[in-house]
């Protein structure tokens, strides 16, 4: 179980595909360590962008082993490369991408978050062909259920938000 009660994948599942978009290995869980962290090694093909979205649940924290990231928190943009760190303060509108060659990059959830989103929405890769489908719909319903907000596709970033306007 992990500490929203939800059982997490059998078999020792610890690497999943977001479809084409994301290959994780979780080298952590959160019921690894009572709920306080998380870590995931994340593999990101060339050009891949997040939607535009905030964790009001954890803190995510990255440090780049390979290619490129581009992050867009809050009024800051970044562009991060191998052995570069950066972290997000929780409910801050944030979107990112991978750079022209794809990045991989270490990811710190704390507490607990980002791993359980993986495992309850993607596919385990032992199980995935090699085109596999991402099902948003199950993407979605996880993801509000750990209190993201998506405020907008992929594409948009923080600058897109109305001024004045609080994050809904």
């Amino acid at each position: 179980m992990n500490p929203t009660g939800h059982a997490m994948p059998g078999n020792g599942d610890r690497e999943f595909v977001l479809g084409t978009h994301l290959r994780t290995t979780v080298l952590t869980f959160g019921a690894d360590t009572d709920g306080r962290h998380d870590l995931t090694d994340n593999i990101t093909p060339p050009g891949s962008r997040t939607p535009l979205h905030l964790h009001t649940w954890y803190d995510e924290r990255f440090w780049v082993v390979s290619g490129e990231l581009t992050v867009w928190a809050g009024p800051e943009t970044v562009t991060l490369r191998s052995g570069d760190f950066y972290a997000i303060p929780m409910n801050t509108p944030h979107a990112i991408a991978s750079g022209p060659a794809g990045a991989r990059a270490l990811q710190i959830s704390s507490p607990a978050g980002f791993a359980e989103l993986i495992a309850r929405s993607g596919t385990p890769a032992r199980l995935a062909a090699p085109e596999a489908e991402f099902d948003a719909d199950q993407f979605m319903a996880v993801t509000t259920e750990l209190g993201d907000i998506v405020l907008g596709p992929p594409g948009t970033t923080p600058a897109d938000l109305p001024a004045g306007r609080p994050p809904q």
